[in-house]
């Protein structure tokens, strides 16, 4: 024996007067980031960035110890400006990873937690990063 249903689909509308505060188009440009937020993407840009980086360096300790040729070949390199900008771009990298990785430390100990402490943290870290870049840089050239 079988058994039959009907079913009647009903098309309800409800209207309801609610304010759609949504955005239609958001506008990416327009987004202002706080700079705690701006030094935290910095820092894990800077992360990728040594991950290469970090692949020209293991070359050029490679070149320099495989022979005595190798090493004059790698300190002729260094001395090139091509080289000594990739070198102080990847070592401003890895300072600047330095001094937020400290920062996020420290925030991990619960200093800086406000909104205030992250402001101040934010604006500590890139100070000391231009500090320590603009050392690099004349230590390098």
């Amino acid at each position: 024996m079988a058994v039959t249903a009907k079913i009647k689909i009903v098309n309800v509308t409800v209207s309801k007067q609610v304010k759609d505060t949504r955005p239609v188009n958001l506008d990416l440009t327009t987004v202002r980031f706080p700079l705690p937020a701006i030094t935290s993407i910095l820092h894990r840009i800077s992360g990728v960035a040594l991950f290469f980086g970090i692949g020209v360096m293991l070359y050029f300790l490679q070149l320099s110890l495989e022979s005595k040729a190798g090493f004059e070949r790698v300190l002729e390199l260094m001395a090139t400006a091509p080289v000594k900008i990739i070198l102080w771009l990847i070592l401003s990298g890895l300072l600047y990873h330095l001094i937020a990785g400290v920062k996020h430390l420290l925030m991990d100990w619960g200093m800086g937690e406000s909104r205030e402490g992250a402001l101040r943290g934010a604006q500590v870290t890139l100070f000391l990063t231009a500090i320590a870049v603009i050392l690099a840089w004349v230590m390098i050239w």
